[in-house]
């Protein structure tokens, strides 16, 4: 099945309906046991729209990079985080919509229109939204929002690495790799770990039962 290449329709038909300013909005890091959720809202230039936007997860670190820094000289980007503690009292889910809100909330000026990544719409959005499913693969401000997150976050856990060496954040960016999972048995839960997720979880019942 040839992969999805995503474009740039859904903008200009909201252009031709009289929208000015369109935002794509994506986040990143959900699955992760530690680090904050990363949301990015993204207004593309139609005129300066770099080339080789797609779904973050198909670029290499090198390609991201560059296209990260291209889109923060020629579009208007906001970057925004939910934290550990907010995911733990939130759960995931409601912690990722009220980053892509915070991102959204950060752009230059109000939205005519999101586009967000998934099924549903933020809660808090205040401005007209389309979800659209796999939009990171469709749109290519969607795109651009998953590119610029996924780098934002990634710098991210590469600062809390060298903090709390051990856990191979700077490769694993928080994932629950066998070097995560084993650094966590060996060396403990950190203040970054995500309390409600069932390995950290587990791990802490487990230090808590055998304390004497």
């Amino acid at each position: 099945m040839p992969r999805a290449i995503p474009d740039f329709s859904r903008e200009e038909a909201a252009l031709a309906r009289g929208a000015v300013f369109i935002c794509g909005i994506d986040e990143v890091g959900r699955g992760p046991l530690a680090g904050p959720v990363t949301a990015a809202a993204v207004r593309l230039d139609p005129a300066r729209i770099p080339d080789g936007l797609t779904d973050s997860k198909q670029l290499s670190e090198k390609v991201r990079t560059r296209l990260a820094a291209e889109l923060e000289e020629c579009a208007d980007v906001s970057i925004a985080h939910a934290s550990v503690e907010e995911i733990d009292a939130l759960n995931i889910f409601h912690a990722s919509q009220l980053a892509m809100v915070r991102a959204a909330e950060g752009l230059s000026r109000a939205t005519d229109l999101a586009l967000v990544d998934g099924k549903f719409v933020p809660k808090g959005l205040t401005c007209p939204a389309e979800a659209i499913v796999k939009g990171d693969c469709k749109s290519l401000s969607i795109s651009a929002a998953s590119i610029v997150a996924k780098v934002c976050r990634d710098r991210v856990m590469w600062d809390l690495a060298q903090q709390h060496p051990g856990y191979g954040w700077e490769r694993n960016a928080g994932y629950p790799t066998k070097e995560h999972i084993a650094a966590l048995r060996n060396l403990g839960v950190t203040p970054h770990h995500r309390r409600s997720f069932r390995p950290v979880h587990n791990i802490l019942y487990q230090e808590i039962s055998v304390t004497p």
